[in-house]
């Protein structure tokens, strides 16, 4: 909220925020990844699906408080959960203006909007 008051815009960048709330390393990842997910632990990979009660929770908490100081500042995601239908649902009723992903993602990501907004 502080940053807010200053900030124009709030852009997250997921893979980041997702390797530092985890504390994975994305070259590492795949090292373990596939026994967290058969045991359970993680249901899904979360560098492709966005962690929502976990790195979506602190997204939309920097979101309220960012409003909260600055009500017209402009909040949204780079990353490759910008592209990613559940992700982009999420982000959408957590009340971000955007998304940004790779170019190959952008009919998926315009699609999951629409359907969204529907």
């Amino acid at each position: 909220d502080e940053i807010a008051t200053e900030a124009e815009f709030f852009s997250f960048g997921t893979n980041d925020l997702t390797q530092m709330t985890f504390g994975y390393s994305r070259d590492d990842v795949g090292k373990f990844l596939p026994v967290y997910l058969s045991k359970g632990i993680l249901q899904n990979d979360p560098f492709e699906v966005l962690d929502q009660k976990g790195v979506g929770q602190l997204i939309k908490l920097a979101t309220e408080r960012g409003r909260s100081a600055r009500p017209s500042l402009k909040v949204g995601v780079c990353g490759e959960h910008g592209g990613e239908p559940s992700s982009v649902a999420f982000f959408a009723k957590a009340g971000l203006d955007y998304v940004s992903c790779s170019p190959f993602r952008v009919p998926i990501a315009r699609l999951a909007a629409a359907q969204v907004a529907v």
